[in-house]
């Protein structure tokens, strides 16, 4: 391995607080401006006039999604990526904090550019839409876009500070009955839609207790009439659910599905699926860059308790870890539990004091870890390899 040069830590880390006043400011720009997925056009034009400001190469419009990029600054042989979310949540905007990840990912981008060729490294910002609703990375990595790159990161926030977090797969569907309306006065010659609803709810509710510990089935009505005197001929509802691994899913579907099919059964409906583009896969963590991640995030302040309960959500980025080799930590605001991820007060956390320190706690971590691990003959030699091995 060779000896890491504690001098150019200091340099990475002195560019990082010369940029860090603009990167908050373009944080706080993206926290006031959400925008939807695969809609983010004012989101990603900012993060590109920022890195192209930063001398970065941007590829714009990548696997035919107008709001993707891919921004490059180096020509060492080894390639490392950070991911920038930039979608929001329909009514209460920045949730999930979408716009911190986007702007720490930035700031750990500025900062190691102007020595990338010192360490040998490539340094590539991906702008990744629509991570709550389609899915864009699954599209990305299907297009190659990850391809030359031999690993990836991102920081996401939440209530706890956990460097490995148990993130699952999941899947969605979209069930939509069709029935025969009707006056609900005279109601014998109506097929109702809303009841086939109540029906497969009810088996689904049933099912629970005999699936396996941490599988979850999401459902909800979106659409099962407008009128109580009328009777629905139409009823849609959407379900996802969440299990360790994408094929578990698939397996749950095939106990679920008929659960809808009894809803169309009891009540003379027809009904039919729609598989959603939506796909989050389980997510593989390197074990190499997580420790290294968990020392230059504690050297910030943060601490990693050993919570008992390190489950989360579903995300793309998953997707990612299943083709590149990659991390996710998570880094925590300081609110009640009430106050998480896609709730209001967190998106209002997002753009203050709690998402300006996310924002340098993250972004210097993860520009530290990149340097460290591009001077790790050994590290760096696995994970060149191992994409190579693709």
């Amino acid at each position: 391995m060779t000896e890491i040069d504690p001098g150019i830590d200091h340099r990475i880390e002195r560019a990082f607080e010369e940029n860090l006043s603009s990167v908050l400011d373009l944080s706080h720009r993206i926290n006031a401006n959400p925008e939807l997925a695969f809609e983010e056009h004012e989101t990603s034009a900012a993060l590109i006039e920022m890195l192209e400001r930063g001398r970065f190469t941007v590829e714009k419009g990548v696997a035919g999604l107008s709001t993707a990029f891919v921004a490059s600054a180096g020509s060492g042989d080894f390639a490392f990526g950070l991911c920038a979310e930039m979608d929001a949540l329909p009514d209460i905007g920045h949730g999930c904090g979408h716009n911190v990840i986007a702007a720490s990912a930035v700031g750990a981008a500025l900062a190691l550019a102007p020595y990338a060729d010192e360490l040998a490294l490539t340094v590539r910002v991906f702008g990744t839409p629509a991570e709550e609703k389609g899915t864009g990375k699954e599209i990305m990595v299907n297009c190659g876009v990850f391809d030359d790159t031999h690993a990836a990161m991102m920081v996401h926030p939440t209530l706890k500070d956990v460097v490995i977090p148990h993130l699952r797969a999941s899947r969605s569907w979209q069930v939509t009955y069709t029935g025969i309306g009707g006056h609900a006065s005279r109601p014998w010659s109506a097929l109702n839609a809303a009841d086939a609803t109540v029906v497969a709810q009810t088996a689904i509710g049933l099912l629970r207790q005999q699936l396996r510990d941490g599988i979850r089935v999401h459902h909800v009505v979106k659409e099962a009439g407008a009128a109580v005197n009328v009777i629905p001929d139409h009823a849609v509802v959407d379900c996802m659910i969440r299990a360790d691994t994408i094929d578990e899913v698939d397996e749950v579907w095939e106990r679920v599905r008929p659960c809808f099919d009894a809803g169309a059964i009891a009540t003379g409906t027809r009904v039919e699926y729609t598989t959603l583009p939506s796909v989050y896969r389980e997510f593989r963590h390197d074990p190499d860059l997580a420790p290294l991640f968990e020392k230059h995030a504690k050297a910030t302040g943060r601490t990693f308790p050993d919570y008992p309960d390190k489950m989360f959500g579903s995300t793309d980025m998953g997707n990612v870890s299943l083709r590149v080799p990659a991390i996710h930590p998570m880094l925590s605001f300081d609110l009640p539990p009430e106050a998480g991820n896609h709730t209001a007060a967190f998106a209002v956390a997002a753009g203050g004091p709690d998402g300006d320190r996310f924002v340098h706690d993250a972004g210097l971590a993860m520009a530290l870890t990149i340097a460290e691990v591009a001077q790790s003959d050994q590290i760096r030699a696995r994970l060149m390899a191992k994409t190579a091995d693709r």
